[in-house]
């Protein structure tokens, strides 16, 4: 028979023939079930239930999760203790492995996230801390300038070239101007005229006394009305390449001016904000800004540098261009204006040909759209 152990007990002891408790496999069942088991399970958490020595199976043991890795089981003196620590080994085991993976994951998972989130938040604030650093800087370089206390870096011949294309810009839209209200009159007076050959050849075919008076004076205006549309297609065509050259060649220039003269306020800032660190003392906590302010003075020199070449590019490749276009523009126009006024028809229409300008036949409309397919 089996003696009923105590509550607190780790485990159902079997006793000898006489009813004495066996205290040698006792104590030696204890000492290698504590060998066996890992560090941090009691023998209180375990329980070990034999089912007497006719069964066949060597023991049970149930066992709760623990922390800490498993330990390998040691040998023993008893078998039913050594079958038992090995299962107790691996139950654990299946227990641990599963769930420390599953730590592991939750805790990587929210730092990944936080970084993706945090960068692009990042990088914006950046980008406004330096746009508005910049902006304070340029700012504080202008308004010194004009209270005559900043200095300004100033290439003179660049500058004086600069400052002629933007009062012949002025002058040539001035000429411009003139030129639309010499066009805009002409075409009142060549409209005017071509009435007034009307009326005249009306006047011819129903005053039979005077059909003659009024017929040379029909043809007469009729004449000039034509002379007229053939010199406006000429100051038409004129001002059609002078409004080129002023609105979209000369203004593509001083764009790059004024990108060119952005520059040039960066790159006087920063070399003002440079030279005061300079002269200031120079220690653990002043030399990185001295090492960053030199590092952007050099950024900004470099782009002043490539402006200031792109200006000078376009100033030279413009001066040309405008030479040629005005040159073929004001021999456009002296030669129609010249055989206008002096009644060489010939000469107004082959000036129009050499020009290669296409004249609008008076009293014709467009082509529709089916028409030019």
């Amino acid at each position: 028979m089996a003696q009923e152990s105590p509550k607190n007990s780790a485990a159902e002891i079997p006793v000898t023939s006489n009813g004495e408790v066996d205290d040698s496999h006792e104590h030696g069942f204890n000492r290698d079930l504590k060998r066996s088991l890992p560090s941090g399970l009691g023998l209180s958490e375990t329980q070990i239930t034999s089912h007497g020595f006719d069964s066949t199976k060597e023991g049970v043991i149930e066992a709760g999760a623990y922390q800490g890795s498993p330990a390998p089981p040691l040998p023993s003196v008893l078998s039913p203790s050594r079958v038992a620590a090995s299962r107790l080994a691996q139950q654990g085991s299946d227990l641990i492995v599963p769930a420390g993976g599953q730590r592991t994951q939750t805790k990587s998972g929210p730092v990944i996230l936080a970084d993706e989130i945090k960068n692009p938040a990042m990088e914006k604030l950046e980008l406004v801390r330096k746009w508005s650093l910049n902006t304070y800087k340029c700012t504080r370089q202008i308004i010194s300038e004009k209270l005559g206390r900043g200095s300004r870096t100033v290439d003179l011949e660049l500058e004086a070239q600069i400052d002629i294309l933007r009062d012949n810009k002025k002058k040539y839209e001035n000429i411009l101007r003139l030129a639309q209200t010499l066009s805009t009159q002409l075409f009142q007076m060549v409209h005017t005229q071509r009435q007034l050959g009307d009326a005249f050849a009306d006047l011819s075919l129903k005053s039979l006394e005077l059909h003659e008076e009024f017929g040379y004076n029909a043809d007469t205006q009729k004449l000039l009305a034509k002379n007229g549309e053939t010199l406006l297609g000429a100051i038409n065509f004129f001002i059609a390449s002078v409004n080129t050259l002023v609105n979209k060649t000369i203004e593509d220039t001083l764009m790059t001016v004024k990108q060119y003269e952005s520059a040039r306020i960066e790159y006087d800032a920063y070399r003002t904000d440079l030279e005061e660190l300079n002269l200031g003392p120079r220690d653990a906590n002043t030399l990185p800004k001295i090492e960053q302010s030199q590092h952007l003075f050099q950024a900004h020199k470099e782009k002043y540098d490539k402006m200031r070449n792109d200006v000078s590019i376009k100033l030279k490749f413009l001066e040309e261009n405008k030479v040629k276009v005005l040159h073929n523009q004001l021999v456009l126009f002296h030669n129609a204006i010249a055989t206008y006024f002096a009644g060489n028809q010939k000469q107004l229409e082959q000036t129009l040909k050499q020009f290669h300008i296409k004249l609008k036949t008076p009293g014709v409309d467009a082509p529709s759209w089916l028409e030019e397919q």
